[in-house]
């Protein structure tokens, strides 16, 4: 048994690591495991958010938005001529903000004073923690508390299973370095989305296989069919209903059979991403005496400050139920480091933000108004769009608009929703009112500053009573 831990943390995702850190930050000996090694055997730290994930994603979309603006710079009066990207150069610039992310995060953890434990971790009985090394060794740490942020992996389905190079996931799809002629994708959820904006800038034609017959169905319906509306003038074809049956490989090609309401079909990619979702990563994590009990989906059971039912064993992000996003598991990683040093700590739930990365980027807290509907909740909409601001005029990013929705009675926000250039940024004014309880009154005399992306905010408060300045209001029926 080597020596005892005050936090052992199973993960050193963006939950995991996190967690690590705040508890190390409150005084706490801590440790963190972590399986994950890179080519030279050395530990690689931040899960798949930054390794496969959020960072990589991200680059990849603003380096593709970066050539099609350059591409349409003439607007501003800007001649280019011919513009070529690099995609070999443009996947090493993604790589190399990955190693100094993920880089940053060992810093971290020296500064901070973190453990860190290379390999496999367990939980065993009485909060016993084996970590199981490459070479099939195994040491055992004892710990008053363990914070389990095992994480998730990507969902992959029997009629298109993984083909090096040709039928890729999430981590497949980012070290694709030669724009491939045709790209399919199936799902179009947030990494489908997202994949498929990448490639289809660069000049891919994509096809995009849904299974269900609404899209973005999580989001507002209005929300969803605006954002449709433009992906499909960025000449993304998003196929509804249609269910992947079968795939064959045929040298450098894929052949996709599906289904949908017209009958069997074909199509023929030269690359294909599965983007069907994540399940929780939970196999192996536990021993059968550990007192932690999973769903029969494979997540953790916990309460509402993420305590699973054995006493003094957390667990955290996608492993347990709720949306899975790295800003979540980090705010619920910070939650259960302040709880074990003796705090009061609490997370709302209620006010999470979604956002997909497309441009214009989509993003939303709060309820949907069809979901306040149907739980018959009287409400008053205000929506403005970026057409009608200064500012985005200038940037020439005017697709899309803010909705903000309100309670009739109380006046108390209750959701809002954006598709927009800078949504991701925007949703964040939104976050901050709700989590203090503003109601629509309370953005509407705020002043913003002129001219901003900003004021779409504004505007739509503005507009839930009818009062906004820049656009014609709807009269009350």
């Amino acid at each position: 048994m080597s020596d005892k831990f005050d936090v052992i943390v199973i993960g050193a995702g963006p939950g995991g690591y996190v967690a690590a850190i705040r508890a190390a930050q409150l005084g706490l000996k801590t440790a963190c495991v972590e399986k994950w090694v890179d080519d030279k055997g050395a530990a690689v730290l931040g899960g798949t958010c930054l390794n496969v994930g959020c960072i990589p994603s991200k680059a990849l979309l603003e380096s593709t938005h970066q050539f099609h603006k350059t591409q349409h710079a003439d607007v501003h009066g800007i001649q280019t001529g011919d513009v070529t990207m690099d995609v070999k150069k443009m996947v090493a610039r993604k790589d190399k903000i990955v190693g100094n992310l993920t880089g940053g995060i060992a810093g971290l953890f020296k500064a901070n004073g973190v453990t860190l434990l290379q390999g496999m971790g367990k939980l065993l009985a009485g909060k016993q923690v084996q970590v199981t090394a490459a070479d099939g060794s195994a040491t055992v740490h004892a710990a008053e508390n363990v914070i389990l942020a095992s994480g998730s992996v990507p969902v992959n389905i029997p009629p298109a299973p993984l083909t090096d190079g040709l039928i890729l996931d999430n981590a497949g799809a980012l070290d694709i370095d030669e724009t491939p002629k045709r790209l399919g994708v199936i799902g179009a959820g947030v990494i489908g989305l997202e994949m498929g904006s990448v490639w289809a800038r660069l000049g891919s034609e994509v096809t995009v296989l849904e299974a269900m017959d609404d899209f973005l169905a999580l989001a507002d319906k209005e929300v969803a069919k605006e954002a449709a509306k433009i992906f499909k003038k960025q000449k993304l074809d998003i196929k509804l209903g249609a269910r992947c049956t079968g795939t064959e490989v045929n040298g450098q090609e894929v052949t996709v059979k599906y289904t949908d309401a017209e009958g069997d079909k074909e199509l023929v990619v030269d690359k294909l991403i599965v983007a069907v979702g994540r399940r929780p990563q939970t196999q192996g994590l536990l021993s059968d005496d550990s007192g932690v009990k999973l769903d029969e989906r494979g997540f953790i059971f916990v309460d509402g400050q993420c305590r699973t039912e054995a006493p003094g064993v957390y667990a955290i992000g996608d492993s347990v139920r709720g949306p899975m996003l790295a800003h979540k598991a980090s705010e619920e990683g910070i939650m259960v480091a302040d709880i074990i040093a003796g705090h009061h700590a609490q997370m709302n739930y209620d006010v999470i933000p979604n956002i997909i990365y497309t441009h214009p980027e989509l993003a939303w807290v709060g309820k949907t108004e069809q979901e306040l509907k149907a739980e018959g909740v009287a409400i008053k909409v205000g929506k403005f769009p970026f057409a009608a601001s200064g500012r985005a005029m200038a940037a020439d990013d005017t697709d899309g608009f803010v909705k903000m929705i309100a309670d009739e009675a109380t006046d108390r926000i209750l959701g809002v929703h954006m598709v927009g250039g800078i949504a991701s940024e925007l949703i964040a004014q939104a976050a901050i009112a709700m989590e203090f309880g503003s109601t629509a009154e309370d953005l509407q005399l705020t002043v913003f500053a002129h001219p901003t992306v900003s004021e779409a905010v504004h505007e739509a408060a503005l507009a839930v009573d009818g009062h906004a300045i820049h656009m014609a209001n709807r009269k009350k029926r």
